[in-house]
């Protein structure tokens, strides 16, 4: 059993995250699901849309964020 492309790629993301957020990126691993797939894991289709969700929700509170610090 392997990992696959995508789920490395997931795996740096949460790094990123975790350095970007200041959080334990272990937290973020414990959440991550998987499906095998013909040997190969790759993240389960739940699991990466709520992920995808929560990247983009925490990217609209930080321009938010942004834009009331350049108009004050």
């Amino acid at each position: 059993m392997t990992l696959s492309d995508s789920t490395i790629a997931h795996v740096a993301q949460l790094v990123q995250l975790a350095m970007l957020t200041g959080t334990d990126v272990v937290d973020h691993m414990r959440m991550m699901t998987l499906v095998d797939i013909d040997g190969s894991l790759e993240l389960d289709p739940d699991y990466e849309q709520r992920s995808e969700d929560n990247v983009q929700r925490m990217i609209q509170e930080a321009v938010r964020m942004q834009s009331e610090v350049s108009e004050s």
